[in-house]
C-alpha cells in the first residue's frame, strides 16, 4: 500500500480518505498477485502489465473503472447494488456501502478476460 500513500494523503476529507484506503487495501489483500500502481494520477491494479481496475475520487463518489467490457458485463448487478454507472465507470456514493462481492466478481472477470491480453487497455 506504500505506492498509494501519497495519493491517499492528498485526500482532504477524512471519510473519503478512509473509504478509499479501505477499498484499495481490500483489493491488495484479496488479489495479492495484482500490481498496485499510480498512473494518470489514479490508483490502479494491473496484471502482467495490463489494466485490471482503477479508482478515482470525486466530490460525491468513489469511481471504480473496470473498462467498458466490465461495466457492460455487470451492468444489471451494478444497478442492483444501487450504484449509478456510465459506460466507463461505476459511482459508489460516499455514504453507500461497498459491495465487495460485486467488486470481487468484476476483478475476477477482468483477470480472466484479459489473461491473454498483451496490451494495457483492451483493443
Amino acid at each position: 500500500m506504500e505506492v498509494f500513500a501519497e495519493y491517499l494523503a492528498q485526500i482532504d476529507n477524512p471519510k473519503h480518505r478512509a473509504r478509499t484506503e479501505e477499498v484499495l487495501a481490500w483489493v491488495a489483500t484479496k488479489f495479492p498477485d495484482l500490481m498496485p500502481k499510480i498512473a494518470w494520477n489514479q490508483p490502479m491494479f494491473t496484471d502482467h502489465d495490463t489494466f485490471i481496475i482503477g479508482f478515482s475520487i470525486a466530490r460525491q463518489h468513489l469511481a471504480v473503472a473496470p473498462e467498458k467490457v466490465g461495466i457492460t458485463h455487470f451492468s444489471d448487478a451494478i444497478v442492483q447494488a444501487g450504484y449509478d454507472h456510465t459506460s466507463q465507470l461505476v459511482r459508489i456514493k460516499w455514504d453507500s456501502p461497498v459491495d465487495f462481492s460485486l467488486l470481487e466478481k468484476i476483478i475476477d472477470f477482468n483477470i480472466l478476460d484479459k489473461a491473454d491480453c498483451s496490451t494495457f487497455w483492451r483493443k
